[in-house]
């Protein structure tokens, strides 16, 4: 029989460590995912998603039952890659230009069934992500990505519905200017 999350969530709540890897088995690919897609590298978006769930196991107790578990765990990963982008607010990042030069490098590439061009592909993708604001990276990647709501992103980011839409006009605007010309 298959618990519910959060039947799973109130056995953990209890001490059972079990229910809490059930949980981290259920959710760390998924979290792993949208982490890669706003941190932009494997080795950041591990930290972030051990982050995550260290941060859930310490607030199982405060976990209110207001929302999902996933939805839940979602804030908590946004949380931790913001957190995760200041504190690496050193390193170099991608400017609108270049992201648009490699795009349209792409865009000149072989035909589209070119398994060399979907690679092109997903790492031109990455490069628009990063040229992106924090900020404006998580709502579209949770709009675009994760298929979520306005209202599931407002509660995730805990911002109201009227920012969520503003960053995602002025995200998806930046990406309007970068992908022109790009088949």
């Amino acid at each position: 029989m298959h618990e519910s999350d959060l039947e799973l969530l109130r056995r953990a709540r209890r001490g059972e460590d079990a229910a809490f890897h059930e949980l981290v088995d259920r959710y760390s690919v998924p979290l792993f995912r949208l982490a890669f897609l706003l941190v932009g590298n494997e080795t950041d978006a591990e930290d972030v998603v051990q982050e995550t769930l260290l941060g859930s196991l310490q607030g199982l107790k405060r976990f209110e039952g207001r929302s999902s578990v996933k939805t839940w765990l979602t804030r908590i990963l946004a949380k931790q890659a913001a957190l995760h982008h200041r504190s690496r607010s050193r390193r170099k990042t991608v400017s609108l230009e270049e992201a648009g030069e490699e795009l349209a490098m792409v865009a000149e590439a072989p035909g589209p069934d070119s398994g060399v061009q979907r690679v092109d592909t997903r790492m031109d993708v990455q490069a628009v992500l990063r040229s992106l604001s924090a900020e404006h990276r998580q709502v579209i990647v949770l709009r675009e990505f994760e298929a979520m709501s306005y209202k599931e992103i407002s509660e995730v980011l805990d911002i109201p519905c009227g920012t969520v839409e503003s960053r995602l006009f002025r995200a998806r605007e930046h990406l309007k200017k970068l992908l022109t010309g790009y088949k």
